[in-house]
């Protein structure tokens, strides 16, 4: 019988740790089960995931960039998460044909949901970024109340981003304006949660940091990057040396896996070893 397997795809691939993750709790499952990469351009996935449908050991793929889009139309279902995002990230082959989901929800969620559990009179987000990344952590956020700020290098993304979301205050800023000093007296901000995100690729290894101007980040901000290649972007280690709490991209990237694995896999990630498998990641 041939095992069962699971894979990632997108162009360029190489650089993905999904199938460390997924090899690493299978390992430690002890399942009988693969998970690869596939190096897939645009123009070839179509006629991909057709071959693979016909493959009964395929359990389904991971899709990243640039791909998060151009699957919708191949797939015969999108679960409502992903619609309502209008991205999928996750492809499950099920005897009713292949669906797609989005994970990148929850998995951003993951970290914060002890924040979440507490009572809070108002909650408001910064998200910086319009794209597809952003698009998740906007509408995870707006499920959870937050009003909801994004910031984009164009100001009409950020407000066509800003349309999509629904049932929550949504406000458009630039990009730059986070990078000049805001005079502005926060007073107290006791029974708030704020969060500031970076939800672009500014800061990763080969592209200029986030500029950012701390004056515009609330005392006690939750800071949140989901770079995570670097782990410690200069976003975060700015926001730790003023002694604000920092979540990195670690936490998101594991946290979808885990919601994507159970897809493909049928049973939970084996959680209990995160604190190995992130010294695993960072090596």
């Amino acid at each position: 019988m041939t095992v069962p397997y699971a894979e990632v795809i997108g162009d360029p691939i190489a650089h993905s740790k999904s199938p460390l993750i997924h090899g690493f709790w299978l390992a430690k499952l002890g399942l009988a089960g693969e998970y690869g990469k596939t190096h897939v351009r645009g123009p070839e996935l179509e006629d991909f995931l057709a071959t693979r449908r016909t493959d009964g050991s395929w359990r389904g793929c991971n899709v990243t960039v640039p791909h998060k889009q151009a699957v919708m139309p191949f797939v015969d279902r999108i679960d409502p998460v992903a619609a309502k995002i209008g991205a999928v990230n996750t492809i499950v082959a099920t005897g009713d044909g292949l669906v797609g989901h989005n994970t990148d929800a929850a998995g951003f969620l993951e970290p914060l949901r002890g924040l979440l559990a507490e009572p809070h009179y108002y909650r408001m987000a910064r998200i910086m970024g319009a794209g597809g990344a952003a698009k998740a952590v906007a509408h995870a956020l707006a499920g959870e109340g937050f009003t909801i700020v994004i910031a984009a290098r164009n100001p009409d993304q950020a407000a066509a981003l800003c349309a999509e979301i629904d049932g929550v205050d949504t406000h458009v800023a630039t990009l730059d304006s986070f990078g000049a000093p805001l005079d502005f007296d926060w007073g107290d901000r006791s029974g708030v949660l704020d969060l500031f995100v970076n939800a672009t690729s500014l800061g990763m290894i080969g592209s200029p940091p986030l500029a950012v101007d701390f004056s515009n980040v609330p005392p006690d901000a939750v800071v949140y990057d989901i770079v995570y290649a670097p782990l410690e972007t200069a976003l975060l280690g700015e926001a730790r040396k003023r002694g604000l709490r920092a979540v990195d991209g670690l936490d998101m990237l594991i946290g979808q896996a885990a919601e994507a694995f159970c897809l493909f896999f049928g049973q939970p990630a084996p959680r209990t070893y995160d604190a190995e498998l992130r010294a695993l990641l960072t090596a």
